[in-house]
């Protein structure tokens, strides 16, 4: 349960009761340490969230901290929530994109901060050592948080003509929040999958599955509408489909972000992850910025972004971080805004736009099982192989193996979250990204620990 930046496990298997309880005093003690006594909690849009917010709720009163419950929200609001009441501490109750029977906690201690490995292992000795603050907090609800955030992002974003877009919510919290947003700040929406359903019953509330933005280009096509957005289960990654119904991979989103950014902020930094297309870097560079490449992961991006003074961060997840102008965090919302605001502004539709990046082919990103007790170790092997085969100035190491090919790159890493491996490739033309993925594949099938069917994750 306690992964590298965050907990995460499945509802009664994992996050019994007293787990959670556990969780809410470890927490709390952690949170005594650094002299915080208020934290702001919210929850996503499952049949169990609030069941697990209320038992986490009592365990971090009854450390003597102060809890503001503002209700189900996605984790944004709850971010800007920190920011809006005043308070260093942040818990959101949810499974993010994770499949239906998961749950877990995105902790943080400050304003846009969220639990690095180290806090991580720190909360997890706490837990362990069963040595908890006592005291007697106070629990209050407080509602209009959704309006607040609303006027306030509303209050960042001008488009310059209307825009049509449709809106794939997943059935997830998103669906009731973003499309009356996107309407408020002059588009024409159509919502797709934006009811509130606990089961689930169209697709995983994930954004960039392969089967999600197909059919999302299918109602964007269908509807003539200028593109496509779609959120996760808590609404802080974002998927997108252009005017045609092609899937936009995120890191082609950061590109067109990064140059409207780069026009008011020149030479800029702006922080991607080891999954991100070579395009990304070559069209910074081209436009006066500088790219920094870090680390996959949410926590790690929002603080190599702060470390580094950059404009703008992001992952080839869809998590996209605002640092001009903006709070910090990650907000699918805001960054699908922010795009409809540039197209808003461009003569071409979005597909001609992207005729205009470096051309790469790029794959899916791909998961492949491998249990947590095991994956880091088995990264670490087929790193250390690569480097033999290839040379180590070859693999880019800082997470995971990213192999530089004279026509192309692929990557394999630990899933923070998962227990597989994650794993992408990129070349020049469709041939040799199939013989990139070749490679790895052949590798991959020497290890019996790793399973054999891959899956778009």
């Amino acid at each position: 349960m306690f992964r590298e930046y965050d907990i995460r496990g499945q509802v009664e298997q994992d996050l019994t009761p007293e787990a959670i309880d556990l969780i809410g005093r470890g927490y709390g003690a952690f949170l005594a340490k650094r002299g915080v006594k208020k934290v702001v909690v919210g929850y996503d849009a499952r049949e169990y969230s609030e069941r697990i917010k209320n038992t986490f709720a009592r365990a971090l009163a009854s450390t003597g901290v102060d809890v503001v419950d503002v209700g189900m929200v996605l984790s944004p609001i709850l971010y800007f929530a920190q920011y809006h009441y005043k308070f260093k501490g942040g818990a959101m109750i949810t499974a993010s994109h994770n499949p239906n029977g998961w749950s877990g906690f995105k902790l943080g201690y400050d304003l846009a901060t969220t639990l690095l490995p180290d806090d991580i292992a720190e909360m997890y000795q706490i837990i362990a050592s069963g040595k908890f603050p006592k005291g007697r907090g106070q629990i209050r609800k407080r509602t209009g948080i959704i309006d607040a955030y609303t006027k306030q992002v509303l209050s960042r974003i001008k488009l310059a003509r209307p825009m049509k877009v449709v809106v794939d919510a997943g059935n997830g919290t998103a669906g009731p929040i973003a499309p009356p947003i996107l309407r408020a700040a002059g588009c024409q929406v159509i919502e797709r999958f934006c009811d509130l359903d606990y089961s689930f019953p169209n697709h995983e509330p994930n954004p960039t599955l392969v089967e999600v933005l197909e059919g999302l280009g299918q109602a964007v096509v269908k509807n003539h509408a200028d593109l496509g957005v779609g959120y996760d289960g808590d609404g802080d990654r974002l998927g997108t489909v252009d005017n045609l119904g092609g899937s936009v991979w995120a890191d082609k989103v950061i590109i067109l972000l990064a140059r409207s950014i780069l026009k008011k902020y020149p030479g800029s930094k702006i922080v991607f992850d080891v999954k991100c297309s070579d395009a990304l870097p070559e069209d910074v560079l081209a436009h006066g910025g500088v790219p920094v490449m870090w680390k996959t992961g949410h926590s790690y991006i929002k603080q190599k972004s702060n470390e580094v003074d950059a404009a703008l961060g992001g992952e080839r997840s869809g998590h996209i971080f605002f640092r001009r102008d903006y709070y910090s965090y990650d907000d699918a919302i805001f960054a699908s805004l922010k795009l409809l605001e540039y197209l808003s502004r461009e003569k071409q539709t979005l597909s001609e736009i992207l005729k205009t990046l470096p051309q790469y082919v790029s794959s899916p990103t791909w998961q492949v099982d491998c249990a947590d007790e095991v994956k880091y170790g088995v990264v670490e092997k087929l790193t250390k192989e690569f480097k033999r085969d290839y040379g180590a100035k070859q693999v880019i190491d800082i997470n995971g193996a990213r192999v530089k090919f004279p026509n192309g790159w692929g990557i394999v890493r630990a899933s923070s979250n998962l227990p597989v491996l994650v794993l992408g490739f990129e070349a020049k033309t469709k041939k040799q990204m199939a013989e990139i993925t070749a490679i790895f594949k052949k590798k991959l099938l020497k290890y019996p620990e790793i399973g054999k069917k891959w899956k778009s994750g």
